[in-house]
């Protein structure tokens, strides 16, 4: 009987410990849009109040060089959902639709069982701004409350669900997307399935002048703080924007706050990953270039926020990560520590090690790049870059170009690049440049007219009929769902 009893209790152990291996967290992901690192007061920075991510900072752990793949909207996320570079997608332009064919986020946790929603801007559709993003279209996600891309935030309209008639939120948007994003929480927490919620929120991308107006008063030009990058001729319009820009940035700290509060009060917090992050900076003046744009290799454009917090981080909490990490690699890190298995279509790395031990691979690098700028950044050149927890390396086809010590210059005002006492350390970057590229089947860094042709967008002449046409540095330019291209 007694050998029965020991049998029958070691059978139960082992179902109780494999059910808690297997046990999934549920995720939540907050991405927010031209949220630059340095803009956010645990980063750092004195001027700007974000009291609630602050608060998060606490209990989250900080991976402080965080680069986007590509800063620029559309770019960013077809690599966070795939988990794949532009270059191999070639998602590298603003308004191109991501191929159903291409295996997303939402799919691979729907397979696992969870619950998927999306609420917020999407930017990967390509049949027009305005429009529907109709079921089929959406990647695997089931819940919808969302539209491609608005920045009207006190007027912001939406679709929901399988309802085909345009909405519109009554409020400023930060706030009514995180009013959805605690409803969806509240009714969706208890039913026993892991769910996967996403909230995308537009802020605080341009215009500025749009915040609500009690978060503008915070902030009067007088008192505001230009970093010492920014061009004589461009502080003017930089200290305008960046009111504007630092009011959505406190506003939007709110709405953030306000659903991290409802996954405590529903005491779901222990068992979820909370992701908050950014697709891109904001230039803001910095080095020549106009408050609102992004594309550039600089950290104001290409350095943003990537907060986690996971069942399990207590000895983690409010500690700094040095990794370097890079878009593509974190639905990989996400998928591990949701004990899913990981696509062999994911080109990122697993960083779910670091997650769990952040002085792990404290030297590893970041690959970013942005082979096709474009729009009123044409001008600049095509480039790939590395950035570790020291160094930012950039690279064009014509060869090396930037090479910054972070740690010594925080402002990247000191071109070190093909300086003698850094040939050493430019040699070596060099090298792990060209290993991450040859690792995503690049062996050269190619001229911008290449991935053009390389992706049919150049020089085609048919397109369907769903197609609408956007505007590139004056070029009309046709984007279909197939991502065909006519440059007339």
């Amino acid at each position: 009987m007694r050998l029965i009893f020991t049998l029958i209790l070691s059978t139960f152990i082992s179902f109780q410990i494999q059910a808690i291996k297997t046990e999934r967290p549920n995720v939540i992901f907050i991405l927010t849009d031209q949220w630059r690192a340095s803009a956010l007061g645990y980063m750092g920075n004195d001027v700007v109040q974000t009291p609630q991510l602050d608060k998060f900072a606490s209990c989250a752990l900080n991976f402080k060089n965080t680069v986007s793949v590509l800063p620029v909207c559309t770019p960013y996320r077809a690599s966070l959902m795939t988990g794949r570079y532009p270059t191999s997608t070639g998602m590298f332009i603003n308004d191109l639709y991501l191929p159903s064919e291409e295996l997303c986020m939402a799919e691979i946790f729907k397979d696992a069982g969870y619950q998927t929603a999306y609420l917020g801007k999407w930017h990967l559709d390509g049949h027009g701004r305005i429009n529907n993003v109709i079921p089929k279209r959406r990647q695997g996600f089931d819940f919808w409350k969302g539209l491609e891309c608005s920045h009207d935030y006190n007027k912001m309209p939406y679709y929901e669900n399988d309802d085909s008639e345009m909405k519109y939120w009554d409020e400023y948007s930060p706030y009514a997307i995180s009013r959805e994003a605690q409803k969806y929480l509240t009714e969706h927490s208890k039913n026993g399935k892991p769910f996967l919620l996403f909230v995308s929120i537009a802020t605080p991308h341009f215009p500025h002048n749009t915040a609500p107006k009690e978060y503008m008063d915070l902030y009067s030009p007088d008192k505001l703080k230009l970093e010492p990058n920014v061009n004589e001729d461009k502080r003017e319009s930089a200290l305008k924007e960046l009111q504007g820009y630092y009011a959505h940035c406190t506003a939007t700290d709110k709405a953030i706050g306000d659903i991290i509060e409802k996954v405590k009060e529903l005491e779901i917090f222990d068992n979820s990953i909370i992701i908050f992050t950014s697709d891109h900076g904001e230039m803001m003046g910095a080095h020549g270039f106009n408050p609102w744009m992004k594309h550039t290799a600089y950290s104001e454009s290409s350095n943003v926020p990537f907060l986690i917090s996971y069942p399990g981080i207590d000895n983690n909490a409010g500690k700094i990560a040095e990794a370097a990490i890079t878009t593509p690699d974190i639905l990989p890190s996400i998928l591990s520590l949701s004990n899913i298995d990981i696509p062999g279509t994911i080109e990122g790395y697993d960083l779910s090690h670091i997650i769990k031990s952040p002085d792990k691979d404290s030297n590893r690098v970041a690959l970013y790049m942005n082979p096709v700028p474009f729009g009123s950044m044409y001008k600049i050149d095509e480039y790939r870059a590395v950035r570790t927890n020291k160094y930012t390396y950039v690279k064009t086809p014509q060869g090396a170009s930037m090479l910054f010590d972070d740690e010594k210059d925080p402002y990247q005002m000191n071109n070190l690049v093909n300086q003698p006492e850094y040939a050493d350390i430019q040699k070596k970057l060099d090298q792990q440049l060209i290993n991450e590229l040859q690792r995503i089947g690049e062996d050269r860094i190619m001229e911008r007219n290449s991935y053009l042709k390389k992706f049919g967008y150049f020089g085609r002449k048919e397109f369907r009929e769903d197609y609408h046409i956007a505007d590139y540095n004056n070029v009309k330019v046709v984007l279909s769902p197939h991502k065909t291209i006519n440059i007339h």
